[in-house]
């Protein structure tokens, strides 16, 4: 059998290190660094925009909104090729090298340095992003029992470089200039691709790790991988305009309108992008029976809860942040947090919580009370709307139109543990219900669902501004539209979390025995 069918690693990468593959551990310092280089730019890019580059709340809000949905868009493209020519270490690499690239460019300090460095950042995470997580799952055989608990420890990793990220590069950009906080997070990313590198004996029997023969062939003087990294860099001005230019206007006039429409570019190549992943998805799964193609209608369900939950999980970095600014008392014995350095609240959370959570799954896996996985995301979701819903207290308690700083503690606490019952066991549950062949297309689509999630998240956020147009609103005038905002999201995602329970059974059915 070659090494692409066989899912179990040679002997060496059997070597643990606490139980786990001593190669998660070469994965999870590679991951936090990366991470601490995306978090890094983005927690201070709603700031930067509204306070460096004077935009209004709503453009900064759609501008962050499209740039976190190709973000994670692109690693349908990313997984897709390292499937099928790149290999998962030369995309990992070509990933980092771009991100570095691109969080450099944006020192450059002016929208289109940022823009431009913004590019490459996306196309860099997509080819970096999938495929380390694709390692991950390779790492454990088919029916490891350990699987979920190694994602958790990976989700860990990347919980670190945010909190890092959220601790020393926002304070250091708000503190000292934007473009110091931007210049650590490059940095960052040079260390986390120089230990994926010097690691690669830790994981080098995980199977899909080199380039396909495929990527070898030819295309006039090029191999196609030359030729594909060739294209990767020419998709980075496509990526300006998409993030620039997000409204394409059609003329009515031809259909005797005399009027305008606006229609919104993203909008059209997610929801198109979306349908052709469901439908290749399930094709793939027809093709490898009728097992196979359950599993894959599941994954477009759990793709779709999976957006909505993210939509409203992802006000940390737009809404939740302006909030803290203008809302929220933020001093602490006479020294004022940074606003946002409030997004570290997630990952300090998640840090302090994940290992708990990890012990859990396999405890209770080992008593038979281990959740079912539709069940974990409705829990998920039940716990992300409480969260929302923590600020009709903290509205009780405000003082000069600000609450206090412990309404963002609590919510991101129910946010955290939300997220630790729905994001690892996402990532290990596309692993369990891909066919080999397309785990890396598999867990692209994934990613793609976390793009439409980021997108609707930004239009969200724009619900708690003023009017277009308008006069921003006084502090006493956003509070309000705030709070009633946030409770809005609550009370929908409670709802939306017991749909979910009442549908565990059938969704359970199309998983096959996946769990």
């Amino acid at each position: 059998m070659s090494a692409e069918g066989n899912n179990n690693v040679v002997s060496k990468q059997e070597r643990t290190i606490l139980g786990h593959p001593e190669g998660l551990f070469v994965l999870f310092f590679s991951e936090m660094w990366e991470r601490f280089c995306y978090y890094g730019m983005r927690v201070l890019l709603i700031l930067f925009l509204t306070k460096s580059l004077m935009k209004g709340d709503t453009e900064a809000s759609l501008i962050y909104g499209a740039y976190c949905a190709l973000v994670y868009a692109a690693p349908v493209l990313g997984g897709r090729m390292a499937d099928m020519f790149l290999g998962y270490r030369y995309a990992i690499l070509l990933g980092a090298v771009l991100m570095s690239i691109g969080e450099f460019l944006i020192l450059g300090g002016n929208e289109q340095f940022l823009l431009i460095g913004m590019g490459a950042i996306i196309i860099g995470n997509g080819y970096f992003k999938a495929n380390i997580s694709t390692i991950v799952g390779k790492l454990y055989k088919d029916g490891d029992e350990r699987r979920d608990s190694g994602f958790t420890i990976f989700y860990i990793g990347i919980n670190v470089g945010a909190l890092l990220a959220t601790t020393v590069v926002a304070y250091v950009g708000e503190v000292y200039g934007f473009k110091w906080g931007f210049g650590l997070a490059g940095i960052g990313m040079l260390l986390g691709m120089f230990i994926f590198w010097a690691g690669r004996k830790r994981y080098e029997g995980t199977p899909g790790l080199d380039i396909r023969e495929a990527g070898k062939e030819k295309i006039g003087p090029l191999t196609k991988v030359q030729a594909i990294t060739l294209g990767s860099l020419a998709l980075i001005p496509l990526c300006y305009v998409l993030i620039l230019k997000n409204v394409f206007i059609m003329d009515l006039s031809m259909i005797g309108l005399s009027t305008e429409a606006s229609i919104p570019l993203m909008t059209i190549l997610l929801t198109s992008l979306f349908v052709l992943v469901a439908i290749n998805l399930i094709k793939k799964g027809v093709a490898s029976g009728p097992i196979w193609r359950d599993r894959m209608i599941a994954l477009v369900i759990f793709m779709v809860i999976n957006i909505i939950f993210w939509a409203c999980f992802e006000q940390a970095g737009t809404s939740l942040t302006l909030f803290a600014d203008r809302n929220v008392a933020r001093e602490i014995l006479g020294w004022t947090m940074p606003a946002a350095m409030t997004q570290f609240f997630n990952p300090f959370f998640i840090i302090v919580f994940g290992s708990i959570f990890s012990m859990m799954w396999v405890k209770l896996s080992k008593i038979g009370k281990n959740p079912s996985i539709p069940m974990k995301f409705s829990l998920g979701i039940l716990q992300l709307g409480c969260g929302f819903l923590i600020t009709i207290v903290g509205l009780q308690f405000q003082v000069e139109y600000q609450v206090p700083l412990l309404t963002l503690v609590f919510l991101y606490l129910l946010h955290t543990t939300g997220e630790l019952f729905l994001s690892p066991i996402g990532l290990s549950m596309v692993t369990k219900l891909a066919p080999k062949n397309i785990a890396g297309t598999a867990m692209g689509g994934w990613f793609l669902s976390f793009a439409i999630a980021n997108y609707v998240a930004g239009a969200i956020a724009t619900l708690t501004g003023g009017e277009e147009g308008g006069a921003e609103l006084t502090l006493d005038e956003g509070l309000t539209k705030y709070v009633d905002t946030f409770a809005t999201l609550g009370y929908v995602l409670i709802g939306f979390s017991i749909l979910i329970a009442l549908l565990r059974k059938p969704l359970n059915k199309l998983m096959h025995g996946v769990s």
